[in-house]
């Protein structure tokens, strides 16, 4: 009998849905048992259905969700024990969803997925090299030091298309060659414009609504230290940094791990597979979550100890950046496409995509739909597939009201856009843009003035302070906001919102400032009568601002159950059992407590 596999699925995702106890009874389970391997591995992206464990038996891998311990139990006994597969928990079957893979079939998740970035992740235990080893890793650091010379590397990159997955898309090969050009210190016969500079990945993701980053980080560390690596063999560097938030402790202890291994193994450090003149090391800077961090200048100061602020350019970073060294710097998702495209060669990487964007995508779906989780998408795949497709539709068959692409920096998209194919230049035409791939979707009980006031909000406390206009703009533009929510804005507020947020734009010094008007605009141009039901009707359309609403009992349908009157957290909810209840309007602070908890539904939101 062929030995079986047996996964768990132990990323944040996964531990915050209680998969540490299963993994713990599995392991007890089956303890002992010579014919059965436990793999801890990281996320395969369908969160949505976390705790996910997985078997994989003669080439094959059942993928089982929402496993408690008891469902653990049923999985050993009928799949491991009988052969018998656990139908009402399994969701994926050799990676597609159902039973068996079946053309055409509801909701694909998985089948209109392009895995390149994620190629490894909720396949191979993060912790172990060798796993990483046995996928092709190191295959394409391996290439590019012995059977390729710098330019070739450079060329390869640049013709597979790739642009920077961190927000603004730049080609990640001119990017390169201008580090590669640049002059720095220690050079030698094979690099002639020295060795003294540095190479940076930027895992500061600050996005609310993003976990791209920290996904990859904890499910394939290796992937990211290798393109580093062939990227510094590409530039001529000697030394790598990669900046990562201190929130995600899982996701520096894998990368720690890995940084070991790979010095262990001659991946990292001196005479890098045995070429006597490259060396490259890398360091992990743990960031303090400040969200201008992201941003490449800032960056840059915090890594020397400064206090992270965005800084005149030029010199850009390729000249003067660290230490005043020649600096490259990409996000996680551009590393983890580098050793693919050096293994499968830039014509494989470039037969996906749409326009001058080639490649992939990865996008955290977040928000009302029914699929949350990591996605890898083909560009030019449209947003209504990736929203009804590939994350399942909207959450209790909901109507759609717009995607928030972007983050703080971008922007929301429409019902009217739907069709819009995911590349850099559409997405940037419907005033949002790509970013790092944060996708939240909201619904028809969403209010989009109250949601590009939470983002300003966010860029407004995040921004460092240092450019007038993004430090005072932005809070002036935030009153605004509020006032509006609150049922006080003018009509004159709209032109006021929209005035302010070109002088931001225009007189802020990094790209917090300049994209943090985003959100403001995009849901002026695309939901106008909103902000003015705000402001001249005086009511939220989505019932969503607290002071433009009130709560209400129907005494007709009111059975004087009391569940509202003991779930209101300031007692405005009066009434004796079993005759109808009232809410003191005066009193209630719009929680909506009472209306969650009524088993008949009889309060409603005017």
């Amino acid at each position: 009998m062929n030995r079986t596999t047996v996964t768990i699925g132990l990323a944040s995702c996964g531990i915050a849905s209680g998969a540490l106890p299963v993994a713990r009874e599995l392991e007890r389970l089956l303890a002992g048992r010579g014919d059965v391997e436990i793999k801890r591995v990281g996320c395969i992206g369908c969160c949505y259905m976390e705790p996910l464990v997985g078997v994989v038996r003669d080439g094959r891998t059942w993928t089982y969700g929402r496993v408690d311990v008891d469902t653990l139990h049923r999985i050993i006994d009928e799949h491991l024990d009988k052969n018998v597969i656990v139908k009402d928990h399994l969701i994926l079957t050799d990676g597609v969803e159902g039973e068996e893979k079946k053309d055409g079939s509801e909701n694909p998740r998985m089948e209109k997925q392009v895995r390149i970035v994620l190629r490894n992740s909720g396949l191979i235990d993060p912790k172990n090299i060798d796993e990483y080893i046995a996928r092709d890793g190191y295959r394409g650091l391996t290439k590019a030091i012995r059977e390729m010379t710098r330019d070739e590397v450079i060329k390869e990159i640049l013709d597979s298309g790739l642009r920077g997955r961190g927000g603004a898309g730049f080609p990640t090969g001119m990017k390169w060659r201008f580090a590669r050009d640049a002059k720095g210190a220690e050079p030698n016969a094979k690099n002639p414009n020295g060795t003294d500079k540095y190479m940076v990945c930027n895992a500061d993701e600050g996005d609310p609504g993003a976990f791209m980053d920290r996904s990859v980080l904890e499910s394939d560390p290796h992937s990211v230290i290798e393109g580093m690596a062939i990227g510094a063999w590409a530039v001529g560097a000697s030394h790598g940094v990669i900046y990562c938030r201190a929130e995600y402790p899982m996701a520096i202890e894998h990368l720690n791990i890995a940084l070991t291994q790979a010095r262990e193994r001659g991946f990292l450090g001196g005479k890098i597979l045995g070429d006597e003149d490259f060396s490259f090391d890398i360091y992990v800077k743990e960031g303090a979550g400040a969200f201008v961090c992201g941003e490449e200048t800032a960056l840059i100061a915090s890594i020397e100890g400064q206090r992270g602020m965005p800084r005149p350019r030029p010199p850009f970073p390729a000249n003067s950046g660290i230490w005043k060294k020649p600096t490259n710097i990409n996000n996680v998702e551009t590393w983890a496409n580098v050793p693919w495209i050096l293994t499968h060669g830039s014509t494989a990487f470039n037969a996906y995509g749409h326009g001058r964007s080639r490649g992939t995508k990865v996008f955290a779906l977040a928000g009302k739909i029914k699929k949350g989780g990591l996605a890898e998408i083909p560009m030019g795949m449209s947003l209504r597939e990736v929203i009804y497709d590939v994350a399942g539709g909207i959450e209790n068959d909901r109507k759609f009201k717009a995607v928030q692409l972007g983050g703080p920096s971008g922007g929301c998209v429409p019902d009217s856009l739907l069709d819009t194919p995911v590349d850099y230049e559409s997405i940037n035409a419907t005033g949002a843009i790509m970013g790092s791939g944060g996708m939240v979707v909201m619904d028809e009980d969403t209010c989009v003035v109250d949601v590009a006031r939470f983002f300003l909000n966010f860029v407004q406390k995040e921004s460092c302070g240092k450019c007038p206009f993004c430090r005072i703009g932005t809070k002036r533009m935030l009153e605004i906001l509020e006032r509006i929510t609150q049922g006080k804005g003018v009509i004159e507020d709209l032109d006021n919102l929209i005035s302010l947020a070109g002088q931001i734009r225009d007189g802020s010094l990094c790209g917090l400032g300049q994209t943090a008007p985003n959100p403001v605009l995009t849901t002026l141009k695309y939901f106008r009568d909103e902000y003015v039901a705000h402001i001249v009707d005086k009511k939220c359309p989505a019932k969503v601002c607290a002071p433009l609403i009130h709560y209400a009992v129907d005494g007709g349908r009111c059975i004087g159950c009391t569940r509202c009157t003991k779930a209101c957290p300031v007692g405005a909810i009066s009434g004796e059992v079993k005759k109808p209840h009232r809410i003191d309007d005066e009193v209630c602070v719009r929680c909506g407590l009472c209306r969650k908890n009524c088993p008949v539904s009889c309060i409603s939101v005017e």
